[in-house]
């Protein structure tokens, strides 16, 4: 039966519901890491719960109260906002004397609502100090208590009841207690916001609760939006539960943000006074504040101190450690940016632009960009980003700010020359070189057009995206980076290393376009070691890809598969999307495997290099894209499809530059001889003129002539490809087939023999075979009358192994750990949990193991290790 309860100094009845332990809402997560950590406090003195609103402080005392962990009875006091000290201590009392801890007329009661005697708190402190066990005292919502009266006294008491009283205080901020002194003296234990936080195992054991069991990248996505949050879990799962499509709902922020949206406005905004509230409305439109920023934005000078408060009572704001700088939970930060736009949306654009101003004044030119553009003011934005060498970072893909996506909602027509330079970069950084183009026309021939008199940042900024979209040799846009970086602000030059990378690479390129082979290559190289640090990840990727593709062109097929794999696992590494991924390694693994007539492999990677976007934007990669598609069709016999991958490319209007050219011009001669037309090799090398082209247009012409039965001229081509530097290991393994094919027809067998021997030499180490293979079946019959070097031609007739059979990279400990759990038929999900890896992680590692392993499905995967010997 319930003893009445009653206050005489109010006259109004005591609450036995506030001595009540809350009731255990349905679906509890018993969480048994904090249950353990709140069993372990109560052996002190003191145990303090604090967080934010909804971080399960209550539900977790609550829980514990419940359970049998407990060192001695509970008292459970909750606070409500018109609690005075005397009302407080009377209900403390009154708890104490319903756990038999105290006689029903061992103290009495305040006579005083707004204060407590001294005497009945050393009455009180007295009486537990003379406990039989230990007593635990549960105040919930500590931070309703008015003044410090109340915290004053449980200072009080707690330092004289003497060891039985163990307090557990729960608060959305710190009480005015000395928390230095009791931690300095391990009187002190603390569970804080970030222990408070949901962790992986105890979401998804929430969310099966409230539905089917959750996908596991359902699952990060909600952590990662809510992060942690007990409450925004509970609300997203019960939507969720609700919503059609759970997993559309997952990946909706806006979702998740409307869930929790009437909570955050209830609970957090709408307790604030009037100047909280309006600073959190006005800067809740940004990542991070500032005081001095909420101070222009808001125009109070007292913003630090309200910011500071804010953080204080847990308000889903926390300061940035080591810095003055604050952060907002991110469905905080959205629910306070809608509640904005519907209250006052003419306000949003012009709080993002004076925030710009703030950070420009303050030399954090990234951030006054991205607030430019968020306030739609385009030319500010252009401004800064050419003004800072910002285009830098925009071209190199850096995934810093300002990119490319910054300026996807800048109007075409934005005037100006700097808005026309940004959207040539952005145009650049998305391959598109003919857009990077037309607008960097735009931008030079303004009549405020970025030439000489215009600032080197300016210049310099149009000189890099004119050797990046140059069409054909850019040797001088290249010096004159070099000389205008000499007159930029040096700082600037050093908050960007992209630039001497960026120049090389765009150099290098024009060298390949101009097909300057030798020169491209060296280029690439002192590209790839000038990019450094986490700004040239990309540019770094993009730069090997390149090398490996110029690599395989000249020949270089071990080169080329090194600088390949090695361009594929830094995009793998840092985990490169797709959508920014090169398809220049891809280009180069097939073009070595073309190389060695493993054609299994090649169409594996270039149907991979496909994937990739810039292998259908870049015009050099689009080039040899199909180029690679001809070889490996003519390969295998089907001339006529090997021709029409060409016929676009050789019938636009506008000629591709020199290098392309010849590439397409002989890979169209190649497939014309393999089929007997000589006519139409000779007519596809006619659209290169004899001194633009390099070694292999002129070994190409040399092979037509001599199957025209044209020796003398033949020969004359032969001896004019000899003597040139930049003739490349394939091209020379040619000219000494055709020499010894001549020989053969005259009638000098040794001495043919003798020459295929050398051809042999020069293409073993590369393992190049498709020189042989072009030349016709009368270098078989040649090689068998080999004798006692026939072990020369014994790699050619039997490769390395099968083309299915060879791996371009080793395995990596992790891809053959999840190999093993494919091969035992375990789907993706259960692999992920066998390995406690995402989803996700386990996809990325699939990949992996296709492209090393040169298959496309999970069963070629297991079959080809089987085979291998990996399983």
């Amino acid at each position: 039966m319930t003893v009445p309860l009653s206050v005489p100094l109010t006259g109004d009845p005591l609450l036995a519901a506030k001595l009540a332990v809350p009731f255990q809402a349905p679906g509890l997560v018993r969480r048994q890491r904090l249950l353990n950590r709140l069993t372990r406090g109560t052996e002190g003195p003191l145990t303090l719960i604090t967080g934010a609103p909804g971080v399960g402080k209550t539900a977790l005392a609550a829980s514990w109260a419940r359970s049998a962990s407990a060192p001695g009875p509970v008292v459970w006091l909750t606070l409500d906002e018109d609690d005075t000290p005397g009302v407080f201590w009377a209900y403390v009392i009154e708890g104490l004397r319903r756990s038999g801890e105290l006689a029903e007329d061992a103290l009495g009661t305040p006579v005083c609502a707004d204060d407590v005697d001294r005497s009945l708190l050393i009455r009180l402190a007295s009486a537990l100090e003379g406990a039989p066990g230990p007593l635990v005292v549960v105040v919930d919502g500590l931070e309703k208590a008015r003044g410090n009266a109340v915290h004053s006294g449980l200072r009080f008491v707690s330092d004289h009841a003497g060891p039985a009283l163990r307090l557990v205080l729960i608060s959305r901020e710190d009480p005015p207690l000395p928390l230095h002194r009791y931690r300095a003296e391990g009187r002190l234990h603390e569970i804080r916001e970030h222990d408070l936080a949901f962790t992986r195992r105890e979401a998804v054991q929430l969310l099966r609760d409230q539905g089917p069991a959750p996908d596991d990248h359902v699952v990060d996505l909600l952590l990662e939006q809510t992060e942690g949050w007990a409450a925004g879990l509970r609300l997203c799962a019960l939507a969720m539960a609700r919503s059609e499509d759970p997993a559309a709902f997952a990946r909706s922020f806006t979702a998740s943000e409307q869930a929790v949206s009437d909570y955050l406005l209830t609970e957090v905004l709408a307790v604030q006074p009037e100047p909280a509230r309006e600073l959190l409305l006005r800067t809740g439109i940004l990542n991070h504040v500032h005081p001095d920023l909420a101070a222009a934005l808001t125009g109070r000078s007292d913003s630090g101190r309200i910011l500071q408060n804010l953080a204080r009572c847990h308000a889903f704001v926390e300061p940035l450690p080591g810095t003055r700088w604050y952060r907002f939970h991110p469905l905080f930060a959205e629910v306070l940016r809608a509640h904005l736009r519907s209250r006052q949306p003419e306000l949003e654009p012009l709080l993002h632009r004076r925030a710009a101003r703030w950070y420009a004044e303050q030399g954090r030119s990234a951030e006054a960009v991205d607030e430019a553009a968020a306030g739609g003011d385009w030319s500010f934005a252009a401004a800064q980003t050419v003004r800072h060498l910002l285009v830098a970072p925009i071209l190199a893909g850096s995934g810093a700010s300002p990119s490319a996506d910054t300026f996807s909602r800048m109007p075409d027509d934005t005037p100006g020359v700097r808005p026309a330079l940004v959207a040539a970069a952005c145009c650049m950084a998305r391959q598109d070189v003919e857009g990077c183009r037309s607008r960097l026309a735009r931008a030079e021939g303004g009549p405020d057009g970025a030439g000489p008199e215009a600032e080197p940042a300016d210049r310099l900024t149009a000189a890099l995206l004119r050797l990046l979209s140059a069409p054909g040799p850019a040797d001088e846009a290249a010096h004159r980076i070099t000389a205008l970086l000499a007159r930029v602000p040096a700082e600037e030059c050093i908050r960007h290393p992209e630039i001497e990378p960026l120049r090389l690479y765009g150099q290098a390129c024009a060298c390949l376009r101009g097909g300057r082979l030798q020169s491209a290559r060296e280029g690439l190289e002192q590209a790839v070691r000038a990019c450094s640090g986490d700004a040239t990840v990309l540019l770094r990727h993009r730069c090997l890809g390149r090398l490996a593709l110029a690599d395989a062109v000249a020949g270089a097929l071990t080169l080329a598969e090194e600088h390949g794999a090695a361009s594929l696992a830094i995009a793998d590494e840092h985990g490169i999307p797709d959508s920014h991924r090169s398809g220049a390694a891809g280009l180069a693994l097939a073009a070595v495997a073309v190389e060695r007539e493993e054609l299994a492999a090649a169409a594996v990677q270039l149907d991979r290099a496909e994937l990739l976007a810039d292998t259908h934007r870049d015009p050099d990669l689009l080039i040899e894209r199909s180029v690679l598609r001809a070889q490996l069709e003519t390969a295998r016999g089907r001339w006529d499809a090997a021709r029409s991958h060409l016929d676009g490319h050789l019938d636009e209007a506008a000629a591709p530059p020199p290098g392309p050219a010849a590439r397409l011009a002989v890979a169209y001669a190649t497939a014309a001889l393999a089929r007997g037309d000589v006519d139409a090799a000779a007519t596809a090398l006619d659209h290169v003129p004899a001194e633009d082209g390099p070694p292999s247009h002129t070994v190409a012409l040399a092979q037509v002539r001599a199957a025209a039965d044209r020796p003398v001229q033949a020969l004359q081509l032969i001896e004019t490809a000899e003597e040139s530097d930049a003739v490349t290991v394939p091209d020379r393994v040619r000219l000494v087939l055709l020499r010894a094919h001549r020989a053969l027809l005259d009638g000098h067998e040794d001495r043919a023999r003798t020459l295929l021997v050398q051809a042999l030499d020069t293409a073993r180490p590369e393992g190049l075979r498709r020189p042989f293979t072009e030349a016709g079946p009368w270098v078989r019959h040649l090689a068998a009358g080999l004798n006692g070097r026939s072990g020369s031609y014994a790699w050619l007739a039997t490769p390395h192994g099968p083309a299915d059979h060879r791996v371009v990279e080793e395995l990596s400990r992790r891809e053959r750990e999840v190999l093993q759990q494919v091969a035992r038929m375990m789907s993706t999900e259960e692999v992920a949990a066998e390995l406690h890896l995402s989803v996700n992680t386990v996809k990325t590692h699939l990949r992996g193991i296709y492209r090393k392993l040169c298959v496309s499905r999970r069963r070629d995967a297991v079959e080809r290790a089987r085979e291998l010997h990996m399983l």
